[in-house]
């Protein structure tokens, strides 16, 4: 075995290291109210997410894993792809340690945006897509707290005129985790995998890039369950009970509106603009919940310090991430090269 086929699998592991920390971390994404609300328990929770994650990733997770891989930089070569997962994901491990539900998009993103700095500089940079991300950044926890109060005060409404609809709402709660995670393995399983696309191309002898994409939203979703059922359990008991205190009614309008969020931006942009956008699902999650506590108990019902370190964490991630992928590919590149790609 060369050296290169040597460090190819190392990447590849490293890889799958990182889908089992996006599970671990995100998790709580698509779990959280079906959990605060103890409709499911923890366990249960997570095997539903498992399942429709990997439905999600492999119907429509090429839509954001062509930004990730060849939208925002031209193309990403094998030294760079290790680069980008390895400090993406030793960020999240650090916060997963700490019960820290971070945006894993976020660390993936500015891991990207180091190593497009240090590899092709700023002209080398698709500027106008990070633009386009950015907006989706801020606009779509704002779409989620506007439909999560909308959802919130039109179930409260349809419940108060017609009651035995209300004994329906556990199984519409499980429902929406199960179309949430499906938008979150649509939208997240990028996050994984999506920097391996031109050395994955490169490696199998260019077979179409959709196939390629197919094969590494196999691959990630793997990962993600087992983190999910490894390292899950701790994020989503602080994000599920920690910042607002969740009726039925509120976790089910929070979940749609979540999953519709991440839905519409992963897949309306695509069939706009060509890119599914890379949003970070824990602030549209976060955003949701933030909804419902303003439509259920105003602003006295939600925990704000908690929302305040999480915005935090969300803000510090990409400057880190790029910080920590820019200082370590400077440094090696002139020793090692590329590798491949």
């Amino acid at each position: 075995m060369s050296i290169v086929e040597i460090v190819l699998l190392l990447g590849f592991l490293l890889s799958f290291l990182m889908a089992i920390a996006l599970g671990g971390n995100d998790a709580a994404t698509p779990t959280d109210c079906v959990v605060g609300a103890r409709i499911l328990t923890i366990k249960k929770a997570i095997l539903l997410f498992a399942i429709f994650t990997a439905i999600g990733a492999l119907s429509q997770g090429f839509m954001v894993m062509k930004t990730i891989g060849t939208g925002i930089v031209p193309s990403i070569d094998l030294l760079g792809a290790i680069i980008i997962v390895l400090s993406a994901f030793t960020w999240i491990m650090f916060c997963n340690f700490y019960g820290l539900e971070i945006s894993v998009t976020h660390s993936v993103v500015g891991s990207v945006l180091g190593y497009g700095m240090a590899c092709y500089g700023t002209g080398g940079i698709r500027w106008d897509l990070i633009h386009m991300v950015i907006i989706s950044w801020f606009s779509s926890p704002l779409l989620a707290i506007f439909l999560a109060f909308l959802l919130y005060k039109l179930l409260a409404s349809t419940i108060e005129k017609f009651n035995s609809l209300g004994n329906a709402m556990p199984y519409a709660l499980i429902l929406a985790l199960c179309y949430s995670a499906y938008a979150f393995g649509a939208n997240d399983i990028s996050n994984s995998t999506g920097v391996y696309v031109t050395v994955t191309k490169i490696v199998l002898g260019n077979p179409p890039e959709y196939n390629v994409m197919i094969l590494l939203a196999a691959f990630g979703s793997l990962g993600v369950a087992v983190g999910g059922f490894l390292l899950g359990p701790k994020v989503i008991e602080t994000v599920a009970f920690k910042i607002i205190r969740l009726s039925i009614l509120g976790a089910t309008s929070a979940e749609l509106s979540n999953a519709l969020t991440v839905h519409l931006f992963t897949t309306l942009s695509y069939f706009f603009f060509g890119y599914g956008m890379p949003i970070s699902t824990s602030l549209a999650s976060v955003g949701a919940l933030v909804g419902v506590g303003l439509a259920s108990y105003g602003t006295s019902g939600i925990n704000r310090r908690t929302v305040t370190i999480l915005s935090m964490g969300w803000v510090a991630t990409v400057f880190v991430t790029a910080l920590l992928s820019y200082a370590l590919y400077s440094l090696l590149f002139p020793y090692v090269g590329p590798i491949v790609g």
